[in-house]
């Protein structure tokens, strides 16, 4: 069965959790889920545990993976110019028949939308690299390189960086986190009754459709909705926190001028899609590079939403929360299989070493990796589940997290979690 699992065969997923109660025919108890306990060790302990060689970034090697990358943007993107074309030849309409010609041209397009989305995506990812410094030893180089991917893409590089530093510094604490912040029971109303005494329709009854719909709209819009209007970011900020005002609370005086060069970066990108819808017409643009643009933002919302949202994923309050244990609670996932691993540099194969460290390269993550689930063992998260059926699981499945304790795991849409925190936890003794 496709799930969450660790080194050991016997961690039970979500889906083993749910089965269990279903085929045991029994009322859901929270004291038949598996306990869980926060991991002991210190951050050092576990770097300690990863050869120091695999810690080394090699500039060369980096500017190596965005010239293959950019080289096949540019070959993708000189490909695409012969589609419209092949297919409007004469010989190519009566072999195939107008239709069968119309079919043919827009099955070619979305075949060069699916991989440049995909190689745009790297692209952005090595943007995302230099963020951390994870690039190359060089502060400049990673700015210079980083300015310039990010911008590309539609993403204000400076600022980005400076709220996603701190996501990485807090990740998982309800009190700190920066994204995909957990919304509680009483955020949506729900009262502190058994389950069985509420009505759960009344607050998730959408019809599969419109939850369809909503996570559509999730996938294209939630970056730039995270971006203007702090849209499942941290509900503590002021109403109409963004990443584009010098004077947000996301950024301290000293960040005003970086936030100030990361909006020139995308007033210069937009002047150059304004002169390109001019000079080669705006369905061009949209043809060529609109559409992958718009994959992009799909790819790094599921990406990052499947990292950080899973049924089997803790999120902490107070002092049960430090840096190691936030790092752990994210998780490893087969995305995409070989295109996923060739296209998008392992982002989502092995974004747990990531967040542990990270200014490690990402191409050091898949050995690095193997030294970290051996030291932390049953704490290490890992799903080969299909990415799609994860996404509609997970966006079922993860509605909220209670208002009290210091571990706690996403409740679905009948209150149900598919784990529980260690008796200390659930009590306040947080033993450290």
């Amino acid at each position: 069965m496709a799930s969450i699992v660790s080194q050991k065969s016997d961690t039970l997923s979500v889906d083993d959790t749910l089965m269990i109660t279903e085929v045991r025919n029994t009322k859901y108890s929270e004291d038949d889920l598996p306990e869980f306990t926060p991991m002991p060790w210190t951050l050092q302990e576990i770097k300690d545990a990863i050869p120091a060689r695999l810690f080394v970034r090699d500039t060369t090697r980096g500017l190596l993976y965005l010239a293959r990358d950019v080289l096949m943007a540019a070959t993708l993107w000189k490909l695409a110019t012969y589609i419209d074309l092949f297919c409007q030849r004469p010989d190519i309409r009566v072999r195939l028949s107008n239709p069968g010609a119309e079919t043919l041209r827009w099955a070619m397009w979305v075949v060069y939308w699916w991989f440049q989305g995909l190689v745009f995506t790297g692209i952005w990812v090595i943007g995302h690299e230099c963020g951390h410094g994870a690039f190359s030893a060089s502060k400049s180089v990673c700015d210079v390189i980083g300015f310039i991917t990010h911008s590309m893409l539609w993403t204000p590089y400076f600022s980005w960086r400076i709220s996603h530093h701190r996501h990485h510094m807090n990740h998982a604490s309800m009190e700190r986190d920066e994204v995909y912040v957990p919304k509680t029971r009483s955020d949506l109303g729900i009262p502190l009754k058994a389950n069985e005494e509420i009505d759960w329709d009344e607050y998730f009854g959408d019809t599969p459709i419109y939850t369809m719909y909503m996570l559509i709209r999730q996938q294209l819009l939630a970056f730039p909705a995270y971006l203007l209007m702090n849209v499942s970011g941290q509900k503590n900020y002021p109403k109409w926190t963004n990443h584009f005002d010098p004077n947000s609370i996301l950024f301290t005086k000293g960040q005003r001028n970086q936030v100030i060069l990361s909006n020139l970066g995308l007033l210069a990108m937009a002047w150059v899609v304004k002169y390109s819808c001019v000079r080669w017409h705006g369905s061009e643009v949209v043809k060529y590079y609109g559409i992958p643009w718009l994959l992009v933002t799909h790819w790094f919302i599921m990406i990052t939403y499947l990292h950080h949202t899973d049924p089997m994923l803790p999120h902490y309050r107070g002092k049960a929360w430090n840096f190691q244990r936030g790092a752990a609670a994210t998780v490893d996932r087969n995305f995409l299989g070989w295109q996923g691993r060739f296209f998008l540099h392992d982002v989502a194969h092995y974004h747990v070493i990531h967040h542990f460290f990270p200014k490690m390269p990402f191409y050091h993550g898949p050995e690095a990796t193997q030294y970290l689930k051996t030291f932390i063992g049953d704490h290490y998260a890992y799903s080969d589940k299909p990415v799609f059926k994860a996404l509609w699981d997970s966006y079922n499945r993860c509605q909220f997290v209670e208002d009290e304790g210091s571990v706690l795991f996403y409740r679905d849409k009948q209150g149900r979690s598919v784990r529980r925190s260690a008796k200390a936890y659930v009590e306040g003794q947080y033993a450290n």
